[in-house]
């Protein structure tokens, strides 16, 4: 029954192919009160089809949905892949951004514009060399302010039995329209202060990532309570940015 019913359907959308194909051959000689009919039934037809391709484009398309694998240190004993890279948004952008606004729960845009001519919004990665499943692309036309960053708020496990003989890795693939200075900073929330270590992302190389040392910093590693990351943007103006990938790993250092 099941094979009758498929092979039934697969003659009724080649006959469906056919006669809108010769509709459309005709469309220029065709009776214009005939025509407006056929416009408003493939319309409709139209808006199924394009529903259908989009949601099979999303599941279909590499890399999968929800993927969290990444090159990682052998000996990193935590490692993510924030949901902006990971996972679809319910609202997956942002136009005029203002302020503190957030695009999903884990990223927060901060600036100072007067005026906000800034969008922000989660692209679909299809490229073969791409692992993750989705981009974050920043368009910034003009730029009256002094600043600009991205927030990324990490994951508790971050905090989980963090020491100051451990290095953070931060990993990203991005592209620009012309080149611009990126930092990032690593804050440490660890009772009333915040250790905050910077690092300038190296553009000019091919694998774009930096770790933050954290024996450096005066961390009290019995009070560490959360970890966030700017992202800081200089000169943003009339640019776009596409974060194709971000990662984090977490690693301790060799004992000497």
């Amino acid at each position: 029954m099941a094979e009758d019913i498929g092979f039934l359907s697969r003659i009724l959308t080649k006959r469906s192919v056919r006669r809108w194909a010769k509709l459309a051959k005709e469309a220029t000689v065709a009776d214009l009160r005939d025509l407006r009919k056929q416009r408003a039934q493939a319309r409709e037809i139209k808006r199924h089809i394009d529903s259908l391709i989009f949601y099979a484009d999303g599941r279909l398309a590499l890399p999968a949905i929800g993927n969290q694998s990444f090159p990682k240190p052998h000996d990193a004993d935590w490692s993510w892949r924030p949901e902006l890279w990971s996972g679809p948004l319910p609202s997956p952008g942002i136009a005029s951004v203002e302020s503190k606004a957030m695009l999903g729960r884990e990223a927060t845009m901060f600036h100072d514009c007067a005026r906000s001519e800034i969008t922000l919004r989660q692209i679909r990665n299809v490229r073969e060399a791409d692992l993750a499943a989705f981009g974050v692309r920043l368009d910034v036309f003009r730029f009256d302010g002094s600043y600009l960053s991205l927030a990324l708020d990490l994951p508790p496990e971050a905090a989980e039995g963090l020491k100051r003989r451990h290095l953070i890795r931060l990993d990203t693939i991005l592209e620009m329209e012309k080149p611009i200075e990126i930092f990032a900073r690593l804050n440490i929330k660890h009772g009333p202060n915040v250790e905050q270590v910077v690092r300038e992302l190296p553009l000019h190389e091919k694998e774009v990532m930096v770790e933050f040392d954290l024996a450096y910093t005066k961390l009290n590693e019995k009070r560490v309570e959360k970890l966030w990351l700017d992202l800081i943007f200089e000169g943003p103006e009339m640019n776009q940015v596409t974060l194709r990938d971000l990662t984090f790993s977490r690693r301790p250092r060799a004992e000497l």
